[in-house]
């Protein structure tokens, strides 16, 4: 099996090499099954991201009466920050947008009831390929944020079978493609 590193330039590769029309119309398709997923038409605060290195557009849900939070890197954590459509977002370090230091934020999992979770790949156990700085499996590591719902958010070409996976790792509940919603160990609903 390909190792970690060789996997992220894979898998971003074929993610950037995507044409803009099909990287809209399958995050357009994303988009679309969670509006009819059961789990983000229930939930009230959801974690989510802006779109970097050509991850699947969540845009057309920022509209949507939900209670958004948005990631900002500080130091090896993700701290996250109340965010609605037309407040500020600011380039970190890595060059994501991220809200500003200043904006609300969320102190924990308390009241969180989804997160959608960024990914280079996933695999049909829950397992996910980040870009390798381990945010995500640090936030997850935590026993506080299990109970939250984590949904991967990626193309349906990144979905394999199988992904390598280290001790520290942690799996996702589901993922949602353009092909629909999976869920693993779950209830799907």
């Amino acid at each position: 099996m390909a190792v970690k590193s060789d996997l992220r330039r894979q898998f971003l590769n074929q993610r950037q090499s995507l044409d803009p029309d099909r990287w809209q119309q399958h995050s357009h398709r994303i988009c679309q099954h969670l509006r009819h997923c059961n789990r983000f038409q229930q939930a009230h605060t959801i974690l989510a991201y802006w779109s970097f290195r050509r991850e699947p557009d969540l845009s057309s849900l920022w509209t949507l009466p939900k209670r958004w939070g948005l990631p900002r890197c500080v130091d090896k954590t993700l701290v996250w920050h109340r965010w609605s459509l037309g407040q500020a977002l600011a380039q970190d370090r890595y060059g994501i947008w991220s809200p500003q230091a200043d904006a609300p934020q969320i102190p924990g999992p308390q009241g969180v009831d989804l997160m959608l979770v960024p990914a280079l790949a996933c695999d049909r156990r829950g397992y996910r390929l980040g870009y390798g700085g381990g945010f995500y499996d640090r936030l997850l590591g935590d026993e506080a944020w299990q109970r939250v719902t984590t949904l991967g958010i990626i193309f349906a070409d990144s979905l394999v079978d199988t992904l390598p996976h280290d001790s520290w790792d942690c799996p996702l509940d589901g993922v949602c493609t353009e092909a629909g919603v999976e869920w693993y160990g779950s209830p799907a609903t």
